[in-house]
């Protein structure tokens, strides 16, 4: 990409100094053929009768393409030519012409002699004045033209690396399948044999969430099917599974009423693992020692997720780089928690996911914002 742009700007300079050099001349050109124009003038008006004058007249009718205009010594426009000739209906546009070139080209005076004087007011034609603009389009141009290709590579090779994790995804699904439902078996026979142990359920539990992430894992790349849920029991249910296998020393904080309901298109499995990676984030931050609250807040067509911790904050700079894939402030880890929950909230479910308020060594606010169920209007929260 810098060639590229590098190629750009030297193409560009090297326009324009060579177009220059290109004006440059035919500036003086079109110069020699005004003095000529009006040398012809001159010797029109100074000869007689028996002078064969053919020679002059078509001197002046070979200037079809730079704009003249003839006065006296007292700027009184005798004659003009290539204007358009549909303006020249109008007395004032051949005055206002003159005015605006006057100070464009030094005039050429002819001495006609007992004191008078011609002069000849001149523009640069319109090859001359479109060459001028020549190199700034050209230049446009090739920038347009880089940023058509830039995008079209970054699409490529964005569309590329997306592949890669969409195969690497299925891949590890298919490869956790096996394992996960061997699980199940063995503790479906546990349960049976010994329904009793208190255990046996926890171990059921996390070989159900293994049966989830499978299928989270194996559906990326597809479109996730949306249906109406109950947002308040999802939170509540993950919540309950991240607080039963975390440590004693963080304390979770419901802020909301877990009776009430509050009904959203979502997709139920997608949702709780945006919902577990920044609660995950959040512990990280704390170290191991904090609180995290969870408020729900709702208007009449959006709902709002505040997760709240007492972590290390989060400087203004980063706040949104902490949605970036690969941005992680920990040793270990990929950095693709945040970045996949900001996916799923915002192109899966169409809602924002940000930094509400940080202050370092204070903690942070996470907020979820989306929209309810259509047709759902009236506040029950």
């Amino acid at each position: 990409m810098l060639f590229l742009l590098l190629f750009a700007i030297l193409t560009g300079v090297g326009s324009l100094i060579y177009t220059r050099y290109l004006v440059g001349i035919l500036k003086t050109e079109e110069r020699k053929k005004v003095e000529q124009w009006a040398e012809a003038t001159r010797l029109i008006i100074q000869a007689d009768s028996s002078q064969n004058i053919d020679f002059l007249y078509s001197i002046i009718e070979n200037n079809t393409t730079i704009p003249v205009i003839l006065t006296d010594e007292r700027d009184s426009i005798i004659s003009s030519g290539n204007f358009d000739e549909v303006r020249l209906r109008d007395p004032g546009y051949l005055r206002s012409q003159l005015e605006k070139i006057r100070n464009r080209n030094e005039p050429i005076v002819f001495d006609l002699g007992g004191g008078h004087a011609n002069l000849i007011y001149y523009k640069d034609s319109i090859i001359l004045s479109q060459l001028n603009y020549y190199p700034y389009i050209q230049m446009g141009i090739i920038v347009l033209f880089i940023m058509v290709a830039y995008i079209a590579f970054s699409s490529s090779r964005k569309a590329e690396d997306n592949q890669v994790w969409v195969s690497m995804s299925r891949e590890t699904a298919h490869q956790l399948g096996t394992p996960t439902s061997s699980l199940s078996g063995w503790v479906e026979i546990l349960q049976s044999k010994h329904p009793d142990i208190s255990l046996s359920k926890e171990i059921a539990r996390d070989v159900e969430r293994l049966e989830k992430i499978t299928e989270r894992f194996s559906r990326i790349g597809a479109k996730p099917a949306l249906k109406s849920e109950n947002i308040i029991a999802i939170i509540t249910r993950t919540i309950d599974y991240i607080k039963s296998r975390t440590s004693t020393k963080i304390i979770f904080n419901y802020g909301y009423d877990e009776t009430k309901e509050i009904i959203a298109p979502v997709n139920a499995s997608l949702f709780e693992w945006v919902i577990e990676n920044v609660c995950k984030n959040a512990i990280d931050a704390m170290e191991g020692r904090g609180e995290i609250t969870i408020q729900i807040t709702e208007t009449d067509r959006n709902f709002y997720i505040d997760i709240s911790d007492t972590g290390k904050g989060i400087p203004k700079r980063a706040f949104n780089k902490i949605f970036n894939p690969g941005y992680t402030t920990k040793q270990r880890g990929w950095g693709l928690g945040l970045s996949l929950a900001k996916r799923i909230i915002e192109e899966f479910h169409q809602g924002r996911i940000y930094v509400r308020n940080s202050e370092i060594e204070m903690g942070s606010c996470i907020r979820i914002a989306m929209k309810k169920q259509p047709g759902n209007g009236k506040e029950r929260y």
